[in-house]
């Protein structure tokens, strides 16, 4: 929860960014607040839409409460991931959305 408080307390000082906004996403997310991490990780990709790590963590948040949203995350961050040549995230989130797939939540 401490990184959470510091997180908060940088963003409400003004200073804001993908890279906190990815930092409070990953923590909500940790800390078992997937809706929270979500909203914080599209501000993250409103901010960088290329940022493929934010868009593999928004759908890992997104993966249980609206599996069709998650795999439509993923698929926009394998777009993202291609364009700048991480075809290690684009990679795992194939992986993550043909899990998806079979379980019938894409």
């Amino acid at each position: 929860m401490a990184m959470i408080e510091r997180f908060e307390a940088m963003l409400a000082s003004g200073k804001d960014g993908a890279l906190l906004r990815f930092g409070l996403g990953s923590e909500y997310l940790k800390a078992g607040d997937p809706a929270r991490a979500a909203m914080h990780l599209r501000e993250a990709l409103a901010r960088d839409p290329g940022y493929s790590a934010a868009w593999k963590l928004l759908g890992k948040a997104l993966e249980k409460a609206e599996p069709a949203a998650a795999a439509q995350a993923w698929r926009q961050g394998i777009a993202a991931a291609q364009a700048k040549g991480d075809k290690q995230a684009a990679r795992e989130m194939q992986v993550f959305v043909r899990r998806l797939e079979r379980a019938g939540g894409a």
